[in-house]
Formats: structure tokens, sequence, C-alpha cells
């Protein structure tokens, strides 16, 4: 026979439950109780936690009495969602999203270009990635508001990664075949995550480490663009910030070019003032969203009427005419060119998919839709993997073509594809005319672009809101300023996963107490006024626990305890006679989380100290069986709240008096 579970109600209802097993049958009815859930064998425990973690949005469920035709279109409309919103798209969409494809098309041709030289890479190929990857993504992606291509930020990555192992110069050719590879490889990892619905292995990088990395990034990106700028012939391949300004202070004398500066400063001046209108009025987005177009333009037609590039303007001077090549023989599947791949692959792949989900998930919530990260990272992947077959390297989402596209009124992806066409239309037609388009108004769009990713105020929210989000944001920060891009990467996901262990290892505690008038207990901290019920502590552990952290949740229980005994020896109060362990935001606990419960109960019988447990899960609660601690403390030690704790134990004193 089980012992009996003993529970007092406010209106001092006694209940008792024989068994265990009766236990189970009946707290689901029964408003006092402590239930027990009903045992689960090993494999539904097993197949209940993998569908939580793999599948928890059931993406099974459109499926389920479905016939075989219907299933088969619903696989088609889940891996193309084209099929989907197509079959109700309308003249009306079409018209913005027209409008919105034109608008990101005239902005993205002059940051391509600009683009590719930040990958070390002709503009050409930055031309080819708008044309391939927008349309792929068009049919597969589910945002109805990301713009697609490369961006800074990847673009500087990639080029960082690939110099360090192949000379961009030298080796021109080997060079572009590690950058199709490391294209193939991002793409296979995005998909692959996808596939197997591990979407989830992105969040471990933290918001704040993102906008440190962002910033870094920027910060990188700007410096990097002195070269064209200033119109320096002699410049540093290093990206850290020291590096970079030795290069321009030792070329101050010889190395600047008056011609340059003009243009960059006058076209970047311009550039920021129209983003300033458009910030202003909204209605007026197309004033920055054309300015780098403009720029273009008129700076390529001062250079050829002046003649420029004949007094030190450094100029594009060719950019290859026609659609993209095939580029499927290139890509290293075997030998240290493939490793070399993967490696730069995989954490350019991850970096792009990261930007990209967090700029669809932004422009979904805006529109109130839900977005599909897994789907996104299959969509992404794949547009990548036959990118890299069709010459070009790793695409994702554009933040500032993603606004632009946005306030532009677009409705869906065919905007994609519209900015895709125009691209199409500049490398049959237009590129030649890029021949004297200077690099100095390159390196102001490049400028202009990338500000935007120095989140001031979202900087100063961290520091107000967490300090340890905040030194994760530093850390990235300045590792990516003062060392390098993939340093600074790597320092951002080190202190996130530090951030992590330390929550995990070290889970908050608090001592609670009686809000007067009420049975309601809380932290004591966050309410002063709250009472301490005689000869009771009651301590709250704020976490699962686990091995990580039992020994620490049991150390500071007792030395919560060791500091109640102490206060209550100063000031002549009654003994400390029972300690409450409320476990309702205990999540879990394993074997180690069992053992620590065990020597806390241990120990507290040396000090003839009763342990009480208020509140336990479920989960909690039937490992606590199955360990048989239950039987060790007693079933009538176990309680539904805090209160019911408090009264069932001093209930007796009372009648006592």
């Amino acid at each position: 026979m089980g012992r009996s579970v003993h529970v007092q109600s406010d209106n001092t209802t006694d209940m008792e439950i024989s068994s265990p097993q009766q236990a189970a049958a009946d707290s689901p009815q029964s408003p006092y109780g402590v239930g027990f859930p009903p045992r689960r064998k090993l494999a539904s425990q097993f197949a209940h936690r993998v569908k939580e973690t793999f599948f928890s949005d059931d993406p099974l469920r459109p499926y389920k009495g479905q016939p075989r035709s219907r299933k088969l279109f619903l696989g088609l409309q889940h891996l193309f969602p084209i099929f989907d919103w197509g079959r109700s798209y309308s003249l009306d969409k079409f018209k913005g999203d027209l409008i919105a494809g034109l608008t990101i098309a005239s902005l993205c041709i002059p940051q391509d270009i600009a683009y590719a030289k930040l990958a070390h890479l002709d503009p050409q190929y930055a031309l080819y990635t708008s044309l391939v990857a927008p349309l792929v993504y068009s049919v597969m992606g589910s945002s109805r508001d990301i713009a697609i291509g490369p961006v800074a930020v990847v673009s500087l990555l990639l080029g960082t990664l690939l110099s360090d192992e192949v000379d961009p110069v030298k080796n021109k050719e080997e060079y572009l075949r590690l950058a199709f590879t490391a294209t193939f490889f991002a793409g296979v990892v995005q998909a692959a995550l996808g596939f197997f619905r591990l979407g989830f292995i992105i969040d471990f990088l933290s918001h704040a480490a993102i906008v440190g990395f962002m910033a870094g990034a920027a910060v990188t990106i700007s410096l990097q663009q002195l070269k064209g700028f200033l119109g320096i012939m002699d410049f540093t391949t290093k990206t850290d910030i020291i590096s970079v300004m030795k290069s321009v202070w030792r070329a101050v004398q010889h190395g600047w070019n008056w011609q340059t500066i003009l243009i960059a400063s006058a076209f970047l001046a311009y550039m920021m003032v129209s983003k300033y209108i458009s910030k202003k009025k909204k209605k007026l987005f197309w004033v920055s969203a054309i300015a780098p177009l403009i720029s273009v333009i008129l700076a390529t037609f001062f250079v050829y009427i002046t003649r420029a590039d004949k007094k030190g303007v450094q100029i594009v001077r060719k950019i290859e005419k026609g659609i993209n090549p095939s580029s499927a023989g290139k890509i290293y599947f075997s030998g240290p060119n493939a490793a070399k791949g993967i490696k730069i692959g995989v954490v350019a792949g991850m970096v792009a998919l990261t930007e990209a989900i967090a700029i669809g998930r932004t422009f979904a919530a805006m529109k109130d839709y839900q977005l599909d990260g897994n789907k996104e990272m299959l969509a992404l992947g794949s547009m990548n993997v036959i990118g890299s077959l069709t010459s070009c390297y790793v695409a994702t989402g554009s933040f500032s073509r993603s606004a632009v596209n946005f306030m532009a009124g677009c409705n869906t992806a065919i905007s994609n594809i519209v900015m895709s066409l125009v691209v199409l239309l500049t490398l049959l037609v237009i590129t030649p005319l890029f021949k004297y388009t200077p690099n100095a108004v390159l390196a102001s769009i490049i400028i202009s672009a990338v500000i935007g990713l120095i989140d001031f105020q979202e900087a100063h929210r961290i520091w107000k809101v967490d300090k340890l989000d905040f030194l994760a944001c530093l850390g990235a920060f300045f590792g990516v300023v003062f060392i390098s891009v993939e340093i600074g990467l790597l320092i951002a996901v080190l202190i996130s996963f530090a951030k992590i262990l330390l929550q995990v290892t070290r889970p908050r505690t608090v001592r609670l107490g009686n809000l007067p008038g009420t049975t309601i207990y809380r932290n004591v901290e966050q309410y002063p006024d709250t009472i301490q019920a005689p000869e009771f502590l009651i301590v709250r552990v704020d976490s699962a626990i686990y091995f990580t952290n039992s020994n620490y949740a049991r150390e500071r229980i007792m030395r919560w305890l060791r500091d109640e005994e102490d206060y209550v020896k100063e000031n002549n109060l009654p003994k400390i006679n029972f300690l409450i362990v409320e476990l309702s935001p205990v999540t879990d606990v394993d074997t180690s989380g069992i053992h620590a419960f065990e020597e806390l109960h241990a120990a507290l019988r040396k000090h003839e100290i009763q342990l009480l447990l208020a509140n336990p899960g479920a989960v909690v609660i039937q490992k606590l069986r199955s360990s048989g601690f239950i039987d060790l403390i007693g079933q009538d030690k176990i309680f539904l709240t805090v209160g019911d704790a408090v009264q069932a134990n001093c209930a007796p004193k009372e009648g006592e008096a």
C-alpha cells in the first residue's frame, strides 16, 4: 500500500489518495491534490520529445484525412509556395510588385557592382547572383517581402575567408573555383538544416551578438572602402582597423587622389541626404532607393567627359556582357580545396542564413503572417546550390533592399522576379556603359548602405536590459573591428554559449514571502512588503535542475538556510523547522538533480528540518516518483501550493494553542 498524500485546501478540507496509481487516475478531476501523470512507455516518451524538438509546428497536420492526389498537391505547395499564393494572384497585386521590383532593381545593380569588390570578384558575378538567386527564391521562399541578392556582410566575410586561402590576384581562377565551392556547400548546409528541421541551431547566436557583429562588420566594410574613397593604390589586405589606418596614413603624402576624394565625398553626401529625406517622409522612400543608380550614372558621365581616369581616378573598366555561364565543372568535390570550401561555406552559409531569417521574420511580423523557418532554409539553400552551378556566389536577404521592397508596396515574391529580369536586361545590354564608373562612387554606395547596420539605439537598449548581453555585443564588435571578421564571429558565438552555460550552471534561486491578506507567496526582493511565516523558509528554483547545476542549486538552498538561521538567532525568532522548495519553474529534473534532492533531504534531517515540495510539474513529479524520492520523504510532504504547505504544517500548532 502506498502512503497517503495529505493536502489541505483553504477551507481545511483533507483529501487522501490511497495509492500513486489511484492518484494518477483521480488527479485530473481533483481540485486540491498534486496530480500524478499516467506512466508513459519509453518509446512514447522518445517519440514525443522528437516531435516537440523537430516537428513542433505539426507539419503533417494538413495531410491528415486527405486523398492521395490532394496530399501530392499539398506537398508541392509546401515545397513550392508559389503554387499556393499564385492561385489568388491578381493584376492589382502585380502593379505593386512591378513598382517594387523596378525600385529594388535600381538599388541592387550599383550595390552588386560594389559588393563584388568586397568579395574580390569581378562585378558580373554579383549581377549573376542577383539574376539566378531571386528567381529560385521566388518559387521556393515563403517570405513576401524579402529581397534576395549579394549583401555587404556576407561579401566581406566570403572575401576575407577566401583570400586567406588563395590570392585573388595571382591565382584568380583558383580563387573563383573556391568561391563557387564555398557557395555550393553553404547551400548544402542551409538546405540540410531546413530538411532535417534543425533551424533552432541558428538561435544559439544571440540577438545582442548579432547586433555587435553587424556593427563591427559595418565599420570594417567602411574602412575597407577608404581605398576607393581616397584613391589609394597600395592598400592592406587585412581588415582590422590598425592595419587599415596604417595603410591610409602611409599613403597620405603621395597616395591620395583629390579628384577621387571629390567624387566620393560629393556622392556620399548626396546619398546620405536622400536617406535623411526618405526617413523623414516615408512616401519619398524612392528618393534614397534610386540615389545609388543616379550616383553611378552621373559619376560615370562625369568621368567620361572629363577623362578623369587619366588623372588617377580608378574606374571599373570592364563588366562581362551576357548571362551566367555554367560553373558546375569548377566546383571542388575532393582534395584540400574541397575541405577549404566546406569550411568557408559553413561559416558564410550560417551568417547568411541568420541574416535572412532575421529579416524575413521582421517583415512577416509587420504584415502579420507566418514565416516557416525550415522552409526558408530549404529555399535559401536550394538557391545557393543552384547559384553555385551558374557562376553565382553566396546570396541571402538584403535588409536595405527588403526595406525598400516593403515600402514600395510589394505583395509577393514576384517583385524578386521583376528585379531579376531588370538585371538580365542589364547583363545583356547595359554592362558596357559601366566601363567608366569610378570606384569612388562604388565606395560611397557601400558606405551609405552599411551605415544603417550600426544600430546605436538597439545597443543602448541592450545595455539597459541586460549587461551580459551588452558584453556579448561589445565582444563581437571589437573582435570584428580590431582582429578580423571571422574572429569577431567566433567571439560572438563563444560569448553566446558562455551566457547559456552561465545561466544553465548558475540558476537563479529566490526566497519567497507571503503577501499580507492572501495565500500568495512571491519573491521578497520584488515585493518588500511580504511577511515570513514563522518556522518556515520558502525557496524557489527558477530553472530545470540538471547535472550542470544540481550541486549549485543544493548548495544555494543550504546557503539560504544558513543565512536565515543566523537571522533567526540574532532576533530571537522561532527555529526553522520546515524548508519549502517551490518547484513550479522547474520544468525538468535528471538523476543528478534527484540525487541533489536526496542530499538536501539528508542534510536537513541532521538539522531536524522537514523538506516540503510545492507545485511540482508533471515531468518532475513523475521522475521523483520513479526514483523513489517521494517514498523517501513521504507523499504527505508534497503540496499543490506553498500556501497549502504552510497551512497544513502550522495548523496543528494553532489548534493546540
